[in-house]
């Protein structure tokens, strides 16, 4: 009588080897963000720009904190790859590396926004309107729809934008409606519909939501 020994012991051996094939296709999951470097970067490279807790006191550098990481260090992989033109905040991303962005990004946005307020009484009905119903002559959308009612955003999809300053939300709007800034499509699309009246008027708008 044959023995089967070699058969099974050949099964076995296939078996092994396609279980290691599937599990070198597994992609590798992401080191976890080490919060203690990402304060130390954060000190060193972001701060005097941006504020020691991500609350920017210069309305032209935004407000980082309570941002949603992934949006952050999609962010700052677009400025050290050149998608997001900023000679400045090239400089500064390209000095950093993938696990660099990760602290960071996820340190800031531990850290509590402080409240804005907007400041033009007279277009922030405006701003309302559209935040909240869009232009439907013009096919504009809701802003609502995707950063929501309060501005807080969708996690690793659209940013939190309540609070922002408005000078620096308005400068980005214009940005994207005059083919300045090209690293959201969606966006250029919807700025690419809005006036100067509208967008001053949405940024103002924003910077009070909270």
């Amino acid at each position: 009588m044959k023995s089967f020994a070699p058969l099974f012991l050949a099964a076995a051996m296939l078996a092994s080897a396609f279980s290691a094939l599937a599990n070198s296709a597994e992609p590798a999951k992401a080191a976890q963000p080490d919060l203690a470097k990402g304060e130390a970067s954060y000190g060193a490279v972001c701060a005097a720009c941006h504020g020691a807790d991500g609350n920017s006191g210069t309305p032209t550098f935004p407000k980082l904190a309570q941002q949603h990481p992934q949006y952050l260090v999609k962010q700052l992989q677009e400025f050290k790859a050149g998608k997001r033109a900023n000679p400045v905040m090239l400089g500064f991303a390209s000095a950093l590396s993938e696990d660099d962005m990760r602290n960071i990004a996820y340190w800031v946005g531990s850290k509590a926004a402080k409240t804005g307020f907007a400041k033009d009484k007279e277009s922030v009905a405006l701003g309302e309107r559209i935040y909240r119903g869009g232009i439907a002559d013009r096919q504009v959308p809701a802003c609502a729809g995707c950063h929501s009612p309060n501005g807080a955003g969708i996690p690793a999809q659209y940013p939190r934008i309540g609070g922002q300053h408005a000078e620096y939300a308005a400068a980005q709007l214009t940005a994207f409606r005059d083919g300045v800034r090209k690293n959201s499509l969606q966006m250029s699309q919807v700025a690419a519909k809005l006036n100067d009246r509208e967008i001053k008027a949405l940024a103002d708008y924003v910077a009070g939501l909270r």
